[in-house]
Parts: C-alpha cells; sequence; structure tokens
C-alpha cells in the first residue's frame, strides 16, 4: 500500500501531528458527539479516518456498529491501525482501506450509516464527496458531518501576531484548494447533492472567567493547532518565523491572563439519503 495524499494537508503527518489527532479527539469528544447517535446503524463508512482518533470513538460509543474506514495517506493508516488493534472492544469490527472519498470502491448501498469529521475542508471536490456518500448509502441512510468556520475565532487580549498567523493559516488552506469556511457551506452542499431531513447546529467553545480550567485547556489545545501547520507555512512563505514567534509569545500571554476570552464555533450537519 503506496502513500497516496493528493493534497498538501496543512498539519502534515508527522508522529507529533498524528498525537495531537488523537488528543483533539478526545478533546472535542464532549461537544461532538452530544447529538450523535449510531445506536440503529450496522455498517457505518467513516470517510477521512486518519490516524483513527474518532474510529475509536465511535466503535467505543456504538458497540453494535462494524465500521469501514478510509484514508489517502499510507502513513495515517498505518497509525490508525496500529492503535486499533491494541483495543480489545474494537476487535474485528473495523476494516481499514486506502481510498479517495471522491471515488468510493464500494458497491451502491453499501452501508446505512456515514461519519466525516473535520475532512471536507480539506478536500478540493467535496460536493463529490458528499455524491459519493450518498451512492453507497441505503435509502435513508443517515450521515453526520462536522466541519470549521474559522471565520468565527476571536479571543482576548488581542494579539496582532496570531491573527496575522490565522489569516495565513485560512488563506494557505484556501489556496491549496481546501476551504476553512466549510461548516456554513453544508446545508448548501447537502441540499445540492439530493439530501433529505437535512439539519444543521451550531457548536460553540466560548470561555471566560467562568470556565477558568476549560479556557486554559482549550487555549493550549489551540496554540498546538497553530503550531501544527507553522512549517507547512513557513516554507510556503505565508509567514516569517518572526510571525511565529509572536504567536507563540502571544498565546503563551493568553493562557496566563487571568481575563482571557476564547470563542470559537464549528457546525455539524444532519441529514439523510433522499433516495426513498
Amino acid at each position: 500500500m503506496s502513500e497516496k495524499t493528493d493534497f498538501p494537508y496543512l498539519h502534515g503527518f508527522s508522529p507529533v501531528e498524528q498525537e495531537r489527532l488523537r488528543r483533539q479527539a478526545r478533546f472535542a469528544e464532549h461537544t461532538i458527539y452530544q447529538n450523535i447517535n449510531f445506536s440503529s446503524s450496522k455498517k457505518v463508512l467513516e470517510v477521512g479516518c486518519g490516524v483513527g482518533a474518532q474510529s475509536e470513538i465511535l466503535l467505543r460509543r456504538f458497540p453494535d456498529i462494524k465500521l469501514t474506514a478510509i484514508d489517502l495517506s499510507d502513513k495515517q493508516l498505518t497509525a490508525a491501525k496500529s492503535s486499533l488493534s491494541q483495543l480489545a472492544f474494537a476487535k474485528d469490527r473495523y476494516e481499514l482501506k486506502q481510498m479517495s472519498g471522491e471515488d468510493l470502491k464500494f458497491d451502491a448501498e453499501s452501508f446505512d450509516a456515514a461519519f466525516l469529521c473535520f475532512v471536507l475542508e480539506h478536500v478540493p471536490d467535496p460536493r463529490r464527496v458528499l455524491s459519493e456518500v450518498r451512492r453507497v448509502l441505503s435509502p435513508g441512510g443517515i450521515v453526520y458531518i462536522t466541519e470549521v468556520l474559522n471565520s468565527s475565532f476571536f479571543l482576548d487580549p488581542y494579539s496582532p501576531n496570531v491573527w496575522k498567523y490565522w489569516m495565513a493559516f485560512n488563506d494557505y488552506q484556501y489556496d491549496q484548494k481546501g476551504d476553512p469556511f466549510m461548516g456554513a457551506k453544508l446545508g448548501n452542499l447537502l441540499m445540492q447533492n439530493g439530501y433529505r431531513n437535512i439539519e444543521t447546529e451550531v457548536k460553540t467553545w466560548f470561555l471566560d472567567n467562568r470556565y477558568p480550567q476549560k479556557r486554559k485547556e482549550i487555549i493550549e489545545f489551540w496554540s498546538e493547532l497553530l503550531m501544527s501547520a507553522s512549517d507547512q507555512l513557513l516554507k510556503a512563505k505565508y509567514v516569517d518565523q518572526a510571525t511565529v514567534d509572536g504567536m507563540k509569545s502571544e498565546m503563551s500571554v493568553v493562557a496566563n491572563d487571568p481575563n482571557a476570552v476564547f470563542f470559537f464555533s464549528f457546525i455539524q450537519a444532519k441529514a439523510r439519503n433522499g433516495m426513498f
């Protein structure tokens, strides 16, 4: 199985980044899964499984599902195989395949549910992915999609290097045919692809003095997220080292400010295959 990454992934594929993705999944689990329910599903497709961090959560939360998880990257799939193979509750309940979400190698109506989490923001043709997912879903099959809305990010105290870096972060992703604002477009995309019973929900992390410990945790998590893109952004000359150093310094200041405010929203969509 050879590596086949058809787009320059913003965060890279290093072991450090792979571990960050696992921490990110654990950190966001409560918020993401509040209204996700696969208890009536048997065969679930996960598109863009990466290192298997969400796969682990899906298998743990829904013990009756069989999961097929796909990703383009051999490195990510190798990491997913390593981590999932150590989980007793996952034994014989999952299959990992190297595959593009834009060209699913499955027969029509192969699954009764699908799951995508922070994936469409990275692909060049999200409409094609959603069309393919609908094709392989059984009539009435359910899909849950969680996506970013990076324009919602707010941080106080004011941190000019963080904002400069954040704009470069989004510009780079957009220039590489990704979409850092994908979340706001999910309703339209699902309608255009023939899904029905479409629901969207805005999920928000809004943390201030009322939640000091959680605020500290999310600022530390966000600092890791920002730094995970620094090598790519420096190499592509979207930022200079002074901006990266300034961003790191400002995030440290915010993390220790007793009156800091953190705000970020993302979008979750739920829909059904309209072929019924």
